[in-house]
C-alpha cells in the first residue's frame, strides 16, 4: 500500500497501524519541514512553505513557532489563518479549517486516538476521524480538540476548554467537556471600527 492508499483507508476510520514504516517516514519529514518554517524569518519563503506541508491554504496562512503536524497533507486551511504559538495538529485524518480562523497559543486539534485494548494499542492500532472548523472561529490558549468534532462558524471556544463533541455556529462554549454558555449577540459589538483605534 503506497502513502495515498494509506490515507485514504485511514479516512475510513477503521483501525491503521500507526507504527507503519512509511507513516513514520512521512512523519520525520513532517518534522523537519515544520523545523524548517518555524525558523524561517522571510514571511514569503515562510508562507510557500507552509504550501508545501499542508493539503491545501488560502490567502495568508500563518503559525507561529513551535508550529508542529503529523503529515500537513491533510490539513486544509482557508484565507488568513493564524495559529498562534506552540500549535499541534495531529492530522491522521482530514483537519478542515474556513477563512479567518485565530488559534490561540498552544491550541491542539488530535484526529487520531489510539485503540482501547492494551495489546492492541502496543500493536500500534489507531483510529483517526475528521475535525472542521468553520469559518472566522476563534479557539482562544489551550483549547483541545478531540476526534470527529466539528465546530460551527462565528463560534468562540474558551481558553483551556477540551471539544469532545460538535458545537453549533455562533456562540461562546468552554469548559471540560466544551458547552455552549451563551450565543453572541448584537449586544457583544463595540464601537471598533479596526481604523481609528490604536
Amino acid at each position: 500500500m503506497n502513502l495515498d492508499e494509506k490515507f485514504q483507508y485511514m479516512a475510513t476510520e477503521k483501525p491503521y497501524n500507526d507504527l507503519d514504516p512509511l507513516l513514520s517516514d512521512t512523519r520525520h519529514l513532517s518534522t523537519k519541514m515544520t523545523n524548517r518554517i518555524n525558523q524561517e524569518e522571510d514571511p514569503e519563503k515562510r508562507e510557500q512553505l507552509i504550501r508545501e506541508l499542508f493539503g491545501s491554504a488560502g490567502v495568508s496562512p500563518e503559525v507561529s513557532p513551535n508550529f508542529r503536524c503529523e503529515f500537513g497533507r491533510n490539513i486544509h486551511v482557508g484565507d488568513h489563518f493564524y495559529a498562534n504559538y506552540d500549535c499541534v495538529i495531529l492530522d491522521g485524518a482530514k483537519v478542515t479549517i474556513g477563512d479567518r480562523v485565530l488559534f490561540g497559543p498552544k491550541v491542539g486539534l488530535y484526529t487520531a486516538n489510539h485503540l482501547f485494548d492494551a495489546k492492541e494499542r502496543e500493536m500500534g492500532g489507531c483510529i483517526a476521524k475528521p475535525i472542521t472548523i468553520g469559518d472566522r472561529c476563534w479557539l482562544a490558549a489551550n483549547v483541545s480538540v478531540l476526534p470527529g468534532v466539528t465546530i460551527g462558524s462565528d463560534t468562540i471556544i474558551g481558553a483551556g476548554s477540551v471539544v469532545t463533541h460538535d458545537i453549533p455556529s455562533n456562540v461562546i462554549a468552554a469548559g471540560n467537556p466544551c458547552k455552549v454558555i451563551r450565543p453572541i449577540t448584537n449586544d457583544d459589538k463595540t464601537s471598533f471600527t479596526g481604523h481609528d483605534n490604536l
